[in-house]
């Protein structure tokens, strides 16, 4: 997986609240789209990043563009971490696995992550394996991480519930996911209905 393009109400607008919350309005794609969708549209987006002081740096910004916070950020037993909502109607969470600042650079971010909220973990990872995705975690049915090269975008599975909770929002929803996925994989339709698009396909 190398790229992301969300369906938004205002491609334009959109960039600049990217641009502006966590400085990747250029390494996501957008595309103006009035899909009907609602409730949980089934996956997060993660920023991992190296300490709770770049978290911070991270979601006040995003905030103050107009993302609405799900989870306000806080230490749990895993790290410090958050979720908003953008104002395009996607979830991120940021997070980093320290409880103590470390000293990073504000706003470095270290992983970009796609968590997909599978209504059956195991069918979906038997899925992606025959599609020539490499398993790099695997937790049974629970939880799946797929390896990349160090530079693309992970992807990730969940089951449905488990992702929506994890996140501070009820699992239900329905209709358009408004997200597309680009990589090498070719073109398909997962069992979740998350649609992939050939990387020389995918317009920037």
């Amino acid at each position: 997986m190398d790229s992301i393009t969300l369906h938004v109400p205002d491609a334009a607008a959109a960039k600049i609240f990217y641009d502006k919350a966590f400085g990747i309005g250029d390494q996501l794609n957008f595309r103006a789209s009035d899909a009907p969708t609602s409730g949980f549209r089934g996956y997060v987006l993660s920023l991992v990043v190296p300490d709770p002081a770049v978290v911070d740096s991270l979601i006040v910004p995003a905030l103050d563009a107009g993302a609405t916070a799900i989870k306000p950020a806080k230490k749990s037993f895993w790290g410090y971490g958050g979720v908003v909502r953008t104002p395009d109607g996607a979830l991120w969470k940021v997070a980093s696995s320290s409880k103590k600042a470390a000293g990073a650079p504000a706003r470095q971010i270290d992983d970009v992550v796609l968590l997909i909220g599978a209504a059956d973990v195991a069918e979906s990872k038997r899925f992606y394996v025959d599609h020539g995705l490499t398993v790099a975690k695997s937790f049974g049915r629970k939880y799946v991480e797929f390896a990349g090269d160090g530079t693309d975008i992970t992807l990730a599975l969940y089951g449905r519930k488990a992702a929506a909770k994890d996140a501070g929002v009820n699992a239900a929803g329905s209709g358009s996911h408004r997200i597309e996925i680009g990589g090498d994989a070719g073109a398909f339709t997962d069992p979740d209905g998350f649609v992939w698009r050939a990387s020389a396909d995918v317009a920037g």
